[in-house]
């Protein structure tokens, strides 16, 4: 299990998809490439992974590093929303945490960066529909959308 990793009480949380190997393995969310990628871009634009919460909707790593199916992700929601409990601000990383956050699909090219009113543990939160780290390998629109994520994110502290 990869529990939640930064500052636990921070009002910001950005939440991933699934521990990916590196992550089972060291026991911290986001410590594998696509967080390399992630917290150099946190530093470049002056947020600190230290200020923020980080994890993922579901705890354990899925087998052969699949995407998590929905009885996973239903199964973890009840910790997910705890961890989520009096945030300002949820940053869903990439198509997963979105749909599991929002309970529907969206298109990342449409809603990023669109901040969407929804209730968790009886009380509304905002979430960031954001692309995932490991887009920006490949897409310079992900890169400049993660960018701009951040410093949405930097003005929720």
């Amino acid at each position: 299990m990869v529990p939640p990793d930064g500052d636990l009480g921070s009002p910001v949380c950005f939440v991933g998809e699934a521990p990916g190997e590196t992550e089972d393995t060291r026991g911290r969310p986001f410590v594998g490439r696509a967080g390399r990628i992630l917290e150099k871009m946190l530093e470049e634009e002056g947020l600190p992974r230290g200020r923020i919460m980080i994890t993922n909707t579901v705890k354990c790593r899925p087998p052969g590093n699949r995407r998590p199916r929905r009885d996973e992700m239903s199964s973890c929601f009840r910790y997910l929303e705890q961890e989520l409990a009096g945030r300002r601000l949820v940053v869903a990383l990439g198509r997963t945490a979105c749909q599991n956050l929002l309970g529907r699909e969206l298109k990342l090219e449409e809603e990023a960066n669109r901040p969407l009113a929804t209730e968790t543990l009886g009380s509304n939160v905002l979430v960031l529909p954001a692309y995932h780290p490991a887009a920006c390998l490949y897409s310079l629109k992900a890169r400049t959308s993660l960018r701009e994520t951040i410093n949405i994110a930097k003005g929720h502290l």
